[in-house]
């Protein structure tokens, strides 16, 4: 008989490895990324005190997104994330893409990020 393959088990194993590498701190937050089926979210946090100190995703109402599905969306929700930040006073950040391939949605959002001042 055959098994199949529990994806999101996978990316879960995947996240904690990569959890147990990198954490937020005061001066260099968490940027943590969460990919559904229909959206895209992106926090940033302080991992010390477990605090979110931004959050952006694809259900603002203010990004006014016709789709919330494509790497268009997640490029404004990286520009959207990356400028409440800054004007938080968040410079510089250490990139959690939670277990998912650095590929499409996940490298729009992180690239717009960049372009729009976060350091990684």
């Amino acid at each position: 008989m055959l098994n199949k393959v529990d994806r999101n088990a996978n990316r879960i194993k995947r996240h904690k490895r990569i959890r147990n590498k990198i954490s937020g701190t005061a001066t260099c937050p968490r940027l943590s990324v969460y990919r559904s089926g229909s959206n895209i979210y992106a926090q940033i946090i302080n991992d010390e005190i477990g605090n979110t100190l931004v959050s952006a995703s694809t259900l603002d109402k203010s990004l006014e997104l016709e789709n919330t599905k494509n790497t268009e969306a997640a490029k404004k929700v990286g520009e959207a994330i990356a400028k409440k930040a800054v004007d938080a006073g968040i410079e510089e950040v250490v990139f959690d893409r939670s277990g998912y391939v650095y590929h499409g949605r996940i490298k729009a959002l992180a690239d717009a990020a960049r372009e729009a001042g976060l350091k990684f």
